[in-house]
């Protein structure tokens, strides 16, 4: 993970190499960074890159303990990163956008915690329960980019936690046959049992009456957290306004295309039309210019 100091970028070359980590990788995010100013979407392209590398380091193959070793690698150049000291390429950007627009460190602290909960097979007995790993691995990533965005009231934090949860949740459920193959099972298990479904079933990918209840309240349920997060809307300055609209409606979409294949997340993929993300980009453009 560490090179010599001869190969680390300068901070602009160091961008380039994040915006095409985001590029690449952040299909359904990407677009929305778009919108943004030059310096807003650059530090947002940053912050991707150290999560998307965060996350590679918690799923490739390899012993536990030596991904436990990288991650901690990953903590401590992230310390050493915002004091000056750069061991990874992108860690110019990184230093740069964390320290340019006050990103508590804390936050992706976390964020480094909760794909390290990813290196046990995941099992989560209330929802309580998975909220706390909701929280590390997405809430952080919406209050990460409502300081870059920019917010007017503190409680702006409350509502990016909440849509982070919206958004992880309606992850979960798109990539449940993905995940249960990898021995992830991120539905609680009390609601699994509330349905009459099993562990064992979604691993076979079995698509019954009971696992089609289920799938219904935990889309209900991750629309509701969409509704409850909309207020954050009027909260960001007009550039951030209009990404969270074009993300947001995105992601709900996600939703209907997973009822529209009959909840089968086990044989295909749920995915947004490139029509549809640019008809969501023009509905953002009135948000983006301060008209709405």
């Amino acid at each position: 993970m560490a090179g010599a100091a001869l190969l680390i970028p300068s901070v602009a070359e160091s961008y380039a190499e994040c915006e095409a980590i985001a590029r690449q990788h952040a299909g359904n995010f990407y677009p929305a960074f778009r919108i943004l100013p030059h310096d807003q979407r650059l530090a947002i392209c940053a912050l991707y890159a150290f999560m998307r590398i965060a996350d590679d380091l918690s799923d490739e193959p390899g012993p536990i303990p030596t991904k436990r070793q990288q991650l901690a690698q990953w903590r401590q150049g992230l310390r050493q990163c915002v004091a000056g000291t750069f061991s990874h390429r992108i860690h110019p950007a990184l230093a740069d956008a964390v320290l340019r627009y006050r990103i508590p460190l804390e936050y992706l602290e976390a964020l480094i915690d909760g794909v390290e909960m990813d290196l046990e097979s995941a099992e989560y007995r209330m929802f309580d329960d998975l909220k706390i790993y909701c929280y590390r691995v997405a809430s952080v990533v919406g209050l990460c980019c409502i300081h870059i965005w920019g917010f007017s009231k503190p409680e702006a934090k409350a509502y990016a936690e909440t849509a982070g949860l919206a958004f992880q949740l309606t992850n979960i459920l798109r990539d449940l046959g993905e995940d249960a193959g990898r021995g992830r099972v991120y539905l609680p298990r009390e609601e699994l049992e509330r349905f009459g479904y099993d562990a064992d079933r979604l691993q076979r990918g079995v698509i019954d009456e009971a696992f089609r209840a289920l799938m219904r309240f935990q889309i209900g349920r991750a629309r509701d957290l969409y509704e409850q997060a909309w207020p954050l809307l009027p909260l960001l300055d007009p550039p951030g306004r209009a990404v969270f609209f074009m993300m947001a409606s995105t992601y709900r979409q996600l939703l209907s295309a997973i009822e529209r294949q009959d909840f089968d997340v086990f044989s295909q993929r749920a995915r947004v039309s490139r029509w549809r993300k640019a008809w969501f980009a023009l509905r953002a453009l009135p948000y983006r210019l301060g008209w709405k």
